[in-house]
């Protein structure tokens, strides 16, 4: 039998601007475009668990606990920043959906007690979502 999958969504509101230093501005506004720019996004994520069922409680995850995992090492540092400018691991990444859902997974599975982590959703716009399943 497979274990059953939880998602708890949250919300949070961070800035971030595309560019990689090495290039000109002229190349930076060809492929960045208005992205260039220091712009924002109401962000959703989504955090899904997966794993046994504890027969004590019928849950999978103590969703307090959870949201205590996410909430302080993901969801405060990102809520109202600049991803680039005030979260050290993005010093020399693109602060890009795709690298913040890697980044997410790592700051979320050190402290993760019960459950394991079966996948990550970053919605970025209406139209524009990064799931991902962990490293390999």
């Amino acid at each position: 039998m497979s274990n059953p999958i939880i998602t708890k969504k949250y919300h949070f509101c961070a800035s971030h601007k595309y560019g990689n230093d090495y290039w000109s501005k002229e190349k930076n506004w060809d492929v960045f475009d208005k992205d260039y720019n220091i712009h924002g996004h109401n962000y959703i994520l989504e955090v899904s668990i997966t794993g046994p069922i504890n027969p004590e409680t019928g849950w999978l995850v103590d969703l307090q606990k959870l949201n205590d995992v996410v909430k302080t090492n993901v969801v405060n540092i990102l809520d109202h920043s600049q991803v680039e400018v005030d979260v050290d691991w993005f010093k020399n990444k693109q602060p890009s959906s795709e690298n913040i859902v890697i980044w997410m997974w790592g700051e979320i599975e050190k402290d993760l007690k019960e459950g394991s982590l079966h996948k990550l959703r970053l919605v970025e716009t209406h139209s524009i979502y990064t799931d991902y399943y962990g490293p390999s």
